[in-house]
């Protein structure tokens, strides 16, 4: 069984100010039980609401926040 953080939902995700958004694949990162990235790369965009819960070093890996 492994950790992962969800980076990316095809399921809309609705934000505080009435918007949503939702990408076309389901996608995640594996994270060790500190909830650091096991990976080194991400492709592809990841959703601004990681930001919220604090999810820097992976944030810093995305080319793109959505």
């Amino acid at each position: 069984v492994a950790t992962a953080v969800i980076i990316r939902t095809g399921n809309p995700i609705r934000r505080e100010d009435g918007s949503t958004v939702h990408f076309d694949q389901n996608a995640c990162v594996l994270v060790d039980s500190k909830m650091n990235p096991i990976g080194t790369r991400v492709f592809g965009p990841v959703a601004r609401e990681l930001r919220d819960k604090n999810y820097m070093k992976i944030l810093s890996m995305a080319p793109e926040v959505v």
